[in-house]
């Protein structure tokens, strides 16, 4: 009997101090021996359980920013008006072995209602953004990847102008949904870092790229919008990318940055470029409020941006907001 008492305690001191890498639970103080024998343990025995692996990681934000402001008899001038902007954000992340694959998108839409105007109501941001890359681990920070980029709008785009001698406004449709729509896949070496509690950053270096421009509208492919062939609704184009993205960067306490660039340059007209960068730069205030900075800057060859003379010619596309309102993640 003292043997086993003996056995018995070495078995409870090997089973309390295994490694604490793995879930443990406690079961009761005491164990049966035999029918009617009962051999007290101490406080507790400890028995190790698996933990469960976790492959995918999921998440987005949505923001909401509202500005009015009303004016009566105001003897300084001025009209009354509101803006709205909105948007949401969403990401699935997957990682198991050597195999990775990362999904992302984002939509934002932005108005502006402004009383003393023709069309009072105007769109001030619409964009609708996809991208999903699928890599094979060859290295530690590097992959073979495949990633595909689709970017359009959702809703009709104007340009407004007042002719000479007219008391009136116009308008001209410019764009509209899928008009234009871009659509860019490509295949290259993928290299990746994740920065401890400072973000990660992607970057995809591909010389196999197809890029692809659509626009749906008859009105706007029968004059050649956005470089198509006059009356052809896609234009195809193989080239050279680079893209790369910055995601949870903390620049400062709640401050937080993340961007993405996209360079691409057709092989017939290698060195020109098409530049697509995007950046946010949020600061929070709590955990339901915040102030965004959001810019967009494109710029394409093919675009031809129609100035207020009549004209139209090539040019950088910049937009800058700067919104605070309600920020929540989930």
């Amino acid at each position: 009997m003292r043997y086993f008492l003996l056995s018995v305690g070495l078995l409870y001191f090997c089973l309390s101090h295994e490694s604490t890498a793995q879930d443990r639970r406690i079961i009761p103080d005491t164990v049966l021996i035999g029918g009617d024998t009962l051999l007290m343990l101490g406080d507790s025995l400890l028995i190790d359980e698996p933990v469960k692996e976790i492959f995918w990681e999921t998440g987005g934000n949505y923001n909401l920013n509202i500005q009015q402001s009303t004016l009566t008899n105001w003897a300084a001038g001025g009209a009354s008006s509101f803006a709205l902007n909105t948007g949401f954000s969403l990401f699935a992340n997957y990682k198991k072995d050597k195999k990775v694959w990362d999904t992302k998108l984002n939509i934002n839409l932005g108005f502006n209602r402004q009383s003393d105007r023709d069309y009072s109501t105007r769109k001030t941001n619409d964009n609708f953004n996809f991208s999903s890359n699928y890599g094979r681990e060859l290295s530690e920070m590097f992959y073979l990847s495949t990633q595909i980029d689709a970017r359009t709008q959702l809703l009709d785009g104007y340009k407004y102008s007042r002719p000479s001698g007219s008391e009136n406004e116009v308008r001209e449709k410019i764009s509209d949904l899928l008009s234009p729509g871009y659509i860019q896949s490509s295949t290259g070496l993928n290299y990746r870092k994740t920065y401890e509690n400072k973000g990660k950053i992607s970057t995809i270096l591909s010389p196999f790229t197809g890029r692809f421009t659509i626009v749906m509208n008859d009105s706007l492919s029968s004059v050649g919008a956005f470089g198509v062939t006059p009356g052809e609704n896609v234009r195809a184009e193989a080239g050279m990318s680079f893209a790369t993205s910055v995601s949870d960067i903390q620049l400062m306490e709640n401050i937080s940055w993340k961007a993405d660039l996209n360079l691409f340059s057709n092989y017939e007209r290698f060195g020109n470029m098409v530049v697509n960068f995007n950046s946010v730069i949020q600061m929070k205030v709590n955990r339901f409020i915040s102030t965004r900075i959001e810019t967009t800057l494109i710029y394409d060859e093919e675009v031809f941006i129609k100035q207020d003379d009549g004209s139209s010619k090539q040019a950088v596309q910049l937009q800058n907001l700067i919104n605070f309102g309600i920020s929540l993640d989930f």
